[in-house]
């Protein structure tokens, strides 16, 4: 099954929409799934927080897989403060994650973006 995170464009009630969501699904006895979402406010924090240079970078780090923060800037031919300025800032919002030998990776399959207008 792949793994999926959802980037939703939302107030932050959404998320506590979705915890009493899945709390009453439980609280029923019914099947609940793990989801995966982050959450902006706003487009224009999204755009910046997947930035063309960002996006270049998760598609560099998705095809080969985890890499130091100097390898992935030395592939992409970026000075490594930026890029561990951008693997930090990812990294918060859970879009890659670092693995215990310090190296970083893109754990999803797929991203899946959805706003309302």
């Amino acid at each position: 099954m792949p793994r999926v995170l959802e980037i939703r464009i939302g107030p932050p009630a959404d998320a506590l929409d979705r915890f009493e969501a899945a709390w009453n699904r439980t609280i029923e006895g019914r099947p609940t799934r793990t989801l995966h979402v982050l959450t902006l406010a706003k487009l224009p924090l999204l755009l910046k927080a997947l930035s063309p240079a960002r996006w270049t970078l998760l598609e560099a780090l998705r095809k080969a897989g985890p890499l130091s923060i100097y390898e992935l800037a030395k592939r992409l031919e970026r000075d490594y403060k930026n890029v561990h300025t951008d693997v930090t800032q990812l990294a918060a919002l859970g879009v890659i994650e670092r693995t215990s030998d310090n190296r970083v990776l893109v754990p999803w399959d797929l991203l899946r973006a959805e706003w309302a207008i």
